[in-house]
């Protein structure tokens, strides 16, 4: 496997980590990003799956303004598994984004069936609950794709920097999209575009957790990391950082590398 350069620069370049920013000019240019791309590929629009989290708040905002501006559609996802405990939050995010139209799927039976069938050797509870949180993330990457098959759109991602330094995302599940506006912003960037974007308060600002795992519901990203957002975003715009968080950061990125490559061959 081809290795990165694992320092604060290297990373910051390989992720396109901008040195000055401005919410402003950055949510524009990727609205028109959005616009010129689905206008170039003959899409007829996007879908996202949208959470009720920042990230896919914003992206979704973002690819639904870039439609309007092309005559295209927004296709907004609801992908709970079961009953999602914050749905009142993704109602807020549905309300501010305003798709054209939102398709929601159950992924439960799915992810369930899908489990169960193929429980080949005892992982044990802890191991096997998270399997079961990256099917469910593979899912929900399915259903986006069998509906934007069916309308001939593009499936939009919420990947950032933040997350991607820390290989923070499900391969071939929240992994998987064909466009993704938010890449190279740091999680407190896409914060600032959020409240350009006037996105309900409570969204910006709530604590981001992939929300997979059923033993650990709604476990806090920071938690899992062993880093906050804040020094992981300090990292990534070139500021000093503890020794602590330093390693932290560089061994996720070292150990995550083949989420960012594309599949080896001899």
């Amino acid at each position: 496997m081809d290795t990165e350069p694992i320092d604060q620069d290297s990373i910051r370049a390989a992720l396109g980590v901008a040195e000055e920013f401005d919410a402003a000019q950055e949510a524009e240019r990727r609205i028109q990003f959005l616009a010129d791309y689905q206008s170039a590929s003959g899409a007829s629009g996007y879908v996202l799956g949208i959470s009720g989290g920042l990230d896919s708040t914003v992206a979704g905002r973002l690819a639904g303004l870039a439609c309007a501006r092309t005559g295209g559609t927004f296709t907004a996802m609801r992908l709970p598994y079961g009953r999602q405990r914050d749905e009142s939050d993704a109602a807020d995010a549905l309300a501010f984004i305003e798709p054209s139209a939102t398709v929601t799927v159950d992924i439960k039976p799915a992810v369930d069936s899908l489990h169960d069938e193929t429980a080949v050797n005892d992982l044990g509870p802890e191991r096997s609950d998270f399997v079961k949180g990256n099917v469910k993330a593979r899912q929900r990457m399915v259903a986006q794709y069998a509906v934007a098959g069916r309308l001939g759109s593009l499936v939009v991602g919420t990947d950032h920097a933040a997350e991607a330094v820390m290989g923070f995302f499900t391969k071939y599940g929240d992994g998987a999209l064909d466009v993704a506006p938010l890449l190279g912003l740091t999680k407190g960037r896409v914060r600032d575009i959020g409240r350009h974007l006037g996105a309900p308060a409570h969204l910006v600002e709530k604590v981001p957790t992939a929300d997979l795992e059923e033993l650990r519901p709604a476990l806090p990203d920071e938690e899992a990391y062993g880093v906050t957002y804040q020094e992981i975003d300090a990292y990534l715009v070139g500021e000093d950082v503890g020794e602590r968080a330093r390693g932290v950061i560089e061994t996720a990125y070292r150990l995550t590398a083949h989420k960012r490559q594309l599949p080896p061959g001899p």
